[in-house]
């Protein structure tokens, strides 16, 4: 399966969010600056929060184009038939207990992005092999059960329904 459509839409969804970022930190600095008025300067903080904004969306900006870096040399491959789950991997689980199932992407970045599947068919979740649910996926198996820690006092285990 060619998985290039996935890693081009991640990539577009992380440039979006690394320029968003940018214009964010650029129009913090500049009411910042404005703040700093001399007839208001220190008059209720606003200067001091405005720039603190400017410096998030900065380091946002710049975890952006990280990822983006990561994802310019990923080149996923096909899965041969019993490899092991590895990143490039598209993973179905399911709950047996309650039926519901997630299907997502193992890729180097982008936590958390939704993309469209292959063929328009379906919508996949990003998974990053530091997350709980890839760590318990990789270099697993068709039909193996994994058990994933969502918090404390909640572990649930899920089947690994389908790979690609």
């Amino acid at each position: 399966m060619d998985k290039r459509h996935l890693v081009q839409q991640l990539e577009a969804q992380i440039r979006r969010a690394a320029e968003g970022a940018e214009l964010a930190a650029v129009e913090a600095a500049t009411d910042a600056r404005a703040a700093l008025d001399p007839m208001e300067r220190g008059a209720d903080g606003s200067a001091v929060e405005l720039a603190r904004m400017a410096k998030g969306q900065e380091r946002r900006r710049r975890r952006a184009l990280e990822e983006l870096s990561r994802l310019s040399a990923f080149h996923p491959r096909p899965l041969p038939e019993d490899a092991p789950i590895r990143v490039g991997s598209i993973v179905e689980i399911e709950d047996e207990e309650t039926g519901e199932s997630r299907t997502f992407f193992l890729a180097p970045a982008g936590a958390g992005a939704t993309l469209t599947g292959p063929d328009g068919d379906g919508h996949l979740t990003v998974v990053t092999p530091s997350s709980p649910v890839g760590r318990a996926v990789l270099r697993r198996h068709l039909g193996e059960v994994i058990e994933v820690t969502l918090s404390r006092d909640e572990a649930r285990e899920w089947t690994i329904t389908w790979v690609a």
